[in-house]
């Protein structure tokens, strides 16, 4: 096993377009990293630099402490799982396993040994003589992790490996791929653009956008403490309310009214003027079921839509938003390949909650939850950068108008 740092990489293609622009991480020894954002933020192309199926521009590949820059892929010691299993039809599940051993022409009992405690770890013992084409979705994809198994890899990369499952076949393999890696302890880079895998699997995210990195943290701190617009509106679901907001001492005034938020965050936005408060639906609730309403604020507003999915409800509240909000949000939607951002607040209820459409509501806030977040650069003015990995770029820059980066 062995660590990996990525020094200031960066991948140019002949037009000259940064696929990857100076990207820098460091993996450690039996870390699970995650590579995450949506189609063309280069998250895949680093994973092909990091095993050597694509070159490297500019900047240094290191994997447990040797320069592999120039290396082929064979002489890189990695294990690969491809989105789409990359299985040999006309061998069975026992020789799509032993593959890489038969190639590295390992003895018949070293052979043996390795596929059969792999089949064991991966639960494929009573499938080991069937062809790929008699499996599901999710044993095959188990054969494709045997493979990399059995190599004693130094690393294990992933690239989407569960895109092609159904949903209930995703959850069943995220928990198995979660156990495999805990119990082998070896470092992992997992591609995905499922903001689901990346929140469950991985210790520590790496936020892509437009080849640039933009949060490297700890799951909790990306959804807790989003360093800009982007990766506010990337990480959960449903996605963060966006609200035009101007901030007065301690208040803040929303469309719907004004709300008090503490007096740290509200000195962190002092003089900004037009702002954007960022606040996630599950902040908010049916003041009358709340237990201990005086720890947000308040305020009434009109309800649209409500959709009641019996343990919680989703209440829709339109609302107006100046031009400059209304410009960053289609913006932001862009970038995050189309996902609505429309201007309504969503609020999450207890299902016990009463509210119904067309209700005069009072809605509580938990205002200690909230995010500002500068309109022109996308920087959240309120984040705990103590708390909130590394932060690069701004969600809002001129690199909008480029062509989207490869994968």
């Amino acid at each position: 096993m062995a660590g990996i740092s990525m020094r200031n990489i960066v991948k140019k293609y002949g037009d000259g377009f940064p696929a990857v622009n100076d990207v820098s991480i460091d993996i450690a020894d039996g870390e699970f990293m995650i590579l995450v954002g949506p189609s063309g933020c280069g998250k895949s192309t680093l994973l092909r630099m990091i095993v050597g199926l694509e070159d490297i521009t500019s900047g240094d590949m290191v994997i447990g402490e040797k320069r592999v820059n120039d290396l082929a892929p064979r002489d890189r010691n990695l294990a690969m799982v491809f989105q789409n299993y990359a299985l040999y039809p006309h061998l069975s599940v026992y020789e799509n396993i032993a593959f890489p051993l038969r190639l590295a022409k390992a003895p018949d009992s070293e052979v043996d040994e390795k596929v059969r405690a792999a089949s064991k770890t991966l639960e494929l013992d009573e499938h080991l003589d069937r062809k790929p084409g008699n499996l599901s979705g999710g044993q095959r994809q188990r054969v494709a992790m045997g493979r990399a198994i059995v190599r004693d890899a130094d690393a294990f990369l992933f690239d989407e490996p569960l895109s092609n499952l159904d949903a209930k076949l995703r959850g069943q393999m995220r928990t198995e791929i979660a156990r495999l890696q805990k119990r082998l302890g070896i470092t992992t880079v997992y591609v995905t653009h499922d903001q689901t895998e990346a929140m469950t699997l991985g210790d520590r995210v790496a936020v892509l956008k437009r080849g640039v990195l933009q949060q490297l943290a700890s799951p909790r701190e990306l959804y807790e403490n989003p360093g800009n617009l982007f990766v506010a509106g990337f990480i959960g679901s449903p996605p963060m309310n966006f609200l035009p907001a101007t901030v007065e001492g301690t208040s803040v005034k929303l469309p719907f009214g004004s709300v008090e938020i503490p007096a740290e965050k509200a000195e962190k936005a002092a003089g900004k003027g037009l702002l954007i408060a960022g606040i996630r639906p599950e902040h908010f609730e049916d003041a009358s079921v709340v237990d201990d309403p005086g720890k947000g604020s308040t305020f009434r507003a009109q309800v649209d839509v409500v959709e009641w999915l019996g343990n919680e409800a989703y209440a829709y509240l339109p609302f107006e938003a100046p031009p400059e909000v209304q410009q960053q949000l289609q913006q932001l939607e862009r970038d995050l390949d189309g996902e609505a951002l429309r201007t309504q607040l969503v609020v999450s209820l207890d299902g016990a909650s009463t509210i119904a459409e067309g209700d005069e509501a009072e809605i509580w806030v938990n205002t200690a939850k909230m995010h500002l977040f500068d309109p022109q650069t996308g920087e959240n003015l309120t984040v705990d950068r103590s708390r909130a990995g590394r932060i690069h770029g701004h969600a809002m820059e001129a690199a909008a108008e480029q062509p989207a980066a490869a994968g």
